[in-house]
């Protein structure tokens, strides 16, 4: 007999407006991201500029609205000036983050005109690792500026006449890692970030700002990080940014699956951060965050480290190729409905990353088809569904233990509401490895509403996998949902992602 659990979602439990840049991705010069991913010149399905048709078709199935781009790592020793220009005069380059070799066969240009094809914006980042004020204005210049200057001159020879006209900056990435090339004290990187973003507003006073934030939580520095980065550029950035990585190293399912909490923790600490720099400094303005780093990534971390060092400078290397199992798509569905939770100051957010690494999106080798992962579908029914206003759902969940994180509740769920549209999405995991759980969910307040769907995802082995031509773990639709008078009966399989949509 299944468990029984008890919801209430009303129009009147608002958490915010969603800003559809949540359903943001990320393509980083790295591994087969860009070569052999997005552009494959010669390959049957890509187009006369190189870019695969089959994978710009499966990024506009997952209607990505913003990608952040090059990096990462890459944009610490980033020249920029290598990337532009004609393509056959650009030179090759030793790329240290990744210890491969950068042809800058694809560049800004090319990426930008990527980006347009699959519908989606582009979220720039400037390197401030190796490189720092000047050339971060020069490059902005480059992009942004109309005319009649040197560098939008140079953008205007080089074929491009409007202005690209990218509207949010990443003021370089994961200053504090030692890692990083060029990393920085929080006081270093704070002071170099506040000087940069005033040049930069100086020359396009529209453009928003992502500062970094810690590279995880379990960074040393951690908070204090925050803390002082903040206070130098509390009024001239707009959001601070989250990474955080996800894995099951031990095989522990059960407990994998409470990871989200560890997310929802995460966010609420930083705001709780935020706040407190915004009534240290007396300040009216509200700092949002940007989740510009987040999925399940483990799987190819000892292949990775031997490919780096025993086999570098490689163009295109086969790196963070993580094949996703059932169980990363529910993590990354518990993961999304904390975004969600959180949308009220959790305006932008990047899946990491979109295609061949850590992505949802592989493209076989040697001219091999493109295929969905697992973590495909959650991200696509968040992004197709989830646009309007978050509500709030009250849930009444049965518990279960977990080994590191206590009892935690079977049923996550989330609300949106597109009032436009006439339609109510109920994203819900049973993240319950044993037992089904009825949920009954009052929704009185959307009176006159039908069902439309349940769809749901699940699979008998949580360690199935997809590949080309194998898609086993895929969504369908069920008849598990029925309304009376108000009252909504779903039944929710253990180890499953739901999506119920009710419409007038």
């Amino acid at each position: 007999m299944a468990k029984k659990a008890n919801m209430t979602v009303d129009k009147a439990f608002r958490i915010s407006e969603i800003d559809n840049r949540i359903y943001g991705s990320f393509i980083e010069h790295l591994g087969r991201a860009v070569y052999d991913g997005i552009y494959q010149p010669g390959h049957p399905n890509s187009n006369e500029d190189g870019f695969r048709k089959d994978v710009i078709d499966l990024v506009k199935e997952l209607n990505v609205p913003i990608v952040r781009y090059p990096g990462g790592n890459f944009v610490s020793s980033f020249n920029w000036e290598d990337s532009v220009g004609p393509v056959e005069e650009r030179p090759a380059r030793l790329e240290l983050a990744w210890r491969s070799l950068e042809t800058n066969r694809v560049g800004l240009h090319e990426f930008s005109k990527w980006a347009k094809a699959a519908n989606s914006e582009v979220m720039m980042a400037v390197n401030l690792g190796t490189r720092g004020i000047a050339d971060a204005c020069n490059l902005l210049e480059y992009c942004n500026h109309p005319g009649g200057t040197k560098y939008s001159d140079l953008r205007i020879r080089h074929g491009q006449k409007d202005p690209y006209g990218f509207k949010v900056w990443c003021l370089g990435n994961e200053m504090d890692g030692p890692w990083q090339l060029g990393a920085k004290t929080a006081t270093e990187y704070g002071r170099l970030a506040q000087e940069t973003a005033k040049a930069m507003k100086l020359i396009d006073p529209s453009i928003e700002f992502v500062v970094c934030g810690s590279s995880n939580k379990d960074m040393p520095t951690f908070a204090t990080w925050e803390d002082t980065v903040l206070s130098h550029t509390y009024e001239n950035v707009d959001y601070l940014s989250l990474h955080s990585y996800y894995g099951n190293r031990s095989g522990d399912s059960n407990d994998f699956l409470a990871k989200s909490n560890d997310m929802d923790e995460f966010i609420r600490s930083v705001v709780s951060i935020c706040d407190y720099v915004k009534a240290k400094k007396h300040s009216k303005k509200k700092m949002f965050l940007s989740f510009d780093e987040w999925n399940v990534w483990y799987h190819s971390n000892e292949s990775d480290n031997v490919e780096m060092q025993d086999h570098p400078w490689q163009t295109a290397p086969a790196l963070l190729e993580d094949i996703y199992t059932f169980e990363d798509a529910l993590l990354v569905g518990l993961l999304i409905i904390v975004l969600l939770r959180n949308s009220d100051r959790v305006r932008m957010a990047c899946l990491a990353q979109l295609i061949n690494v850590i992505a949802p999106i592989m493209t076989d080798r040697n001219g091999g088809g493109a295929w969905r992962q697992t973590i495909f579908y959650p991200f696509m029914h968040a992004s197709r569904y989830g646009r309007g206003v978050a509500l709030q759902p009250s849930v009444e969940s049965p518990l279960h233990d977990t080994s590191k994180h206590g009892e935690v509740t079977d049923v996550e769920s989330i609300a949106v509401y597109n009032e436009e549209n006439e339609e109510l999405t109920i994203f819900a995991v049973n993240r319950s490895l044993q037992e089904d759980v009825e949920l009954t969910t009052d929704v009185r307040s959307f009176e006159g509403y039908r069902v439309a769907e349940h769809i749901v995802l699940e699979y008998p082995d949580l360690k199935a996998v997809n590949a080309f031509g194998k898609e086993i773990v895929c969504p369908k639709s069920t008849d598990q949902t029925a309304l009376d008078d108000g009252m909504l009966t779903s039944m929710l399989h253990k180890a499953s992602w739901n999506v119920i949509r009710l419409t007038r």
